[in-house]
């Protein structure tokens, strides 16, 4: 596809600005792009946004054609399952024509009359952007706390409502992460507070109701920790927890004295990750130590420190141990083999186990909301890249189960019309990387079908392979859809993710060229009709095929890219900055700073072919700064050799997730969609 002959792209000024560091001097031409309040720089920005607008103008119909056809889909009056805590049936609804949900409950019964905690249509009116991070009850069921964000730089003030007299109080807290948790004296409450610069969450606070001074109950000194607070499911203690990517600290109070002073569970070991849960008068860890796939480990309340841990589920090399739920008489493991959840049910009175059944070759089962500690019923969560989202309650005790909603799609979606695949890619250091797959059943694999690969692989994230709706707008028109699990997730234990970070970086990158090439070989598609997407650290992704293989792709989507690699991590003022060093290095060391520089995609932009891309990003984004997209496209713009489409798409309102409501969201999709049909000649 090749640009327009008589629409010209907008060429960026070049400022040349030398950065010199280990004796080594990179010339950075478009550096100024990174102030934000710059008119030139908005400018330039609004000219690309005209640049694209223009040059997608013949598929505008389209784009309207594809959101209205994923809108149609949805539901537009829906209700989630209700769960139950502390008395009353909490639950969301979405009403016809609204973007934002409206939180409810009801007491004692389904069948009493509903109460309207908060309605985020009425909060979001006048705002561009809208976001409720999260909600928290008081023990008395009296009040809320919530969290709101209208700028998308995920920096929430908290509000106060009184859910008897619907009043907001005047207390009002501002720079923090928007989750809260009360004291049991329903008056104090417990919060994270962000550094207003690098937006770190490095200080827990104590609110009292009614009085204008916080205090601080724990500062965390380390830049490469964050912090956050939350009570044990037993409701009995609150937790402060101090994380970085390899190390973390818990420091724990009796919730029901919370003027007391913290004290530390069990102080910080240098690559020691640990959890803590509470039940009756143990505590229970899940912790890395000694234990590369993680395991289960229990002291009693007086004895938090480590030589008093006893394990109750060791270490196992194939099986990774993600997470617990802890009930009165029953534990819920979720566990990883082979690249699936597994969900474990241990009976702790008569001491036997059971694994919940799943069929298909590629799903996603995640534990759901299960406040009350006395209940004999899992609340759990399946989906498939076939099957719709689906909620079900499982009785620990009988065995039976009940499916209490799956996901509707209108206009008569049939999952029998679709197929669903695993394979298994040996990639060049003989390693076997999963690959799930979904098409229609009219598809052909005859190496001339469109198919959409997508990756991310950092952080440990592994990406599941569940349903989307949307997607269904490709599928329809012909296109696979793939995801490559690659290194630097998790999907196949904690090796997995330390064989896709630091120095191991580029596995990351070679996995998805090589389970793109094995997709082409296995005639899935060809180069002429194969896609790629990812986005944030899968934007950095992007970046780097395109550098290594951009023959092998016809075009490419690249979502919030984090592709300045090497100047954004040797600025300490960014967010997220100095708490990813143990996740792609340090350049102020020369070791990581050589590394980083052979890979970043920025940094290793040449004269060459690159394949047709679409680049998007936010103005406000506050995890990839808007001006790192921008740079990269500016840069392509001024040595890609070929005449392929490159366009940038900036939000001027929004950040790192993109829109806030659920249908402003499909706007994004359906560019996205639009990009590759046109692509695509459909």
């Amino acid at each position: 596809m090749k640009e327009q002959e008589n629409v010209k792209p907008p060429v960026a000024e070049k400022i040349p600005k030398e950065l010199t560091i280990h004796g080594d001097t990179r010339i950075d031409n478009y550096y100024w792009m990174n102030e934000r309040e710059n008119p030139k720089v908005l400018s330039w920005l609004r000219a690309e946004n005209a640049y694209l607008d223009t040059t997608m103008a013949p598929e505008s119909k389209l784009r309207e054609k594809l959101f209205e056809e994923m809108k149609g889909r949805i539901k537009e009056t829906d209700m989630s399952v209700p769960y139950l805590k502390n008395g009353y049936y909490y639950y969301t609804r979405y009403e016809k024509g609204k973007e934002y949900p409206v939180h409810c409950r009801k007491k004692g019964s389904l069948e009493a009359d509903e109460q309207i905690i908060l309605n985020v249509n009425e909060l979001a009116a006048g705002h561009a952007y809208c976001q409720v991070g999260a909600m928290s009850v008081s023990p008395d069921t009296r009040l809320l706390a919530y969290g709101i964000d209208t700028v998308s730089r995920r920096r929430y003030t908290i509000h106060i409502k009184n859910l008897e007299t619907g009043q907001l109080l005047p207390d009002v807290i501002h720079e923090t992460t928007a989750a809260s948790t009360w004291g049991n004296d329903n008056k104090t409450l417990f919060y994270s507070r962000k550094d207003t610069v690098t937006l770190r969450a490095d200080r827990i606070m104590r609110h009292t109701l009614g009085t204008a001074e916080d205090k601080e109950v724990f500062h965390e000194k380390d830049d490469t920790y964050n912090v956050s607070v939350y009570k044990t499911k037993s409701n009995k203690y609150i937790v402060i927890n101090s994380s970085s990517t390899l190390s973390s600290e818990c420091r724990i109070i009796d919730a029901s004295k919370p003027d007391g002073a913290f004290q530390v569970f069990h102080p910080r070991e240098k690559e020691m990750l640990y959890d803590v849960d509470h039940r009756d008068d143990k505590f229970y860890i899940v912790t890395n130590w000694k234990a590369l796939n993680f395991r289960l480990m229990e002291t009693a309340v007086g004895k938090t420190g480590r030589e008093n841990w006893k394990e109750l589920i060791p270490n196992r090399s194939d099986v990774l141990l993600e997470g617990l739920e802890m009930f009165k008489d029953f534990m819920v493991l979720s566990e990883r083999k082979s690249g699936l959840t597994q969900l474990r049910i241990i009976n702790n009175k008569t001491n036997t186990d059971k694994y919940l059944p799943f069929a298909e070759p590629a799903y996603a089962a995640y534990v759901g909301v299960n406040p009350e500690m006395d209940s004999k019923e899992l609340r759990y969560h399946y989906t498939s890249l076939i099957t719709p989202n689906s909620v079900y309650d499982y009785n620990m005790e009988t065995g039976k189960q009940e499916l209490k909603r799956q996901q509707e799609v209108l206009g008569g979606y049939e999952p029998k019309d679709y197929v669903s695949e695993r394979v298994y890619v040996t990639v060049s250091d003989g390693t076997k990387v999963p690959v799930s797959i979904v098409y229609k059943k009219t598809f052909s694999k005859n190496g001339k079908s469109p198919l959409l690969l997508y990756g991310y692989g950092s952080y440990g994230h592994s990406i599941e392979a569940d349903f989307s709706s949307n997607r269904l707008s490709l599928l329809d028109r012909g296109f696979a859809f793939a995801i490559a699990h690659i290194r630097g997730g998790q999907e196949m234990g904690r090796q997995w993710y330390e064989d896709g970070k630091m120095f191991k970086k580029k596995n990351t990158f070679t996995d998805f060229v090589d389970c793109a090439d094995y997709l082409v070989k296995n005639n899935y598609t060809s180069r002429e009709h194969l896609y790629a997407q990812g986005g944030s650290a899968g934007g950095l992704l992007m970046g780097a095929i395109i550098n290594m293989r951009p023959e092998l792709f016809h075009g490419v989507i690249a979502q919030v890219p984090f592709v300045d690699v090497v100047t954004t991590m040797l600025d300490e003022s960014i967010p997220l900055t100095t708490g990813e060093f143990d996740e792609w290095g340090n350049p102020k060391n020369k070791d990581s700073y050589d590394y980083m520089k052979s890979y970043s995609p920025y940094d290793n932009v040449t004269a060459k072919a690159y394949p047709n891309l679409l680049v998007t990003t936010g103005l406000h984004d506050s995890q990839v700064q808007y001006w790192e997209p921008a740079k990269w496209v500016a840069k392509l713009r001024e040595l890609k050799t070929d005449h392929n489409l490159l366009l940038l798409h900036t939000d001027m309102e929004t950040g790192h997730g993109g829109a806030s409501g659920r249908f402003a969201a499909l706007k994004d999709i359906a560019l996205n969609y639009a990009f590759l049909l046109k692509l695509e000649g459909k």
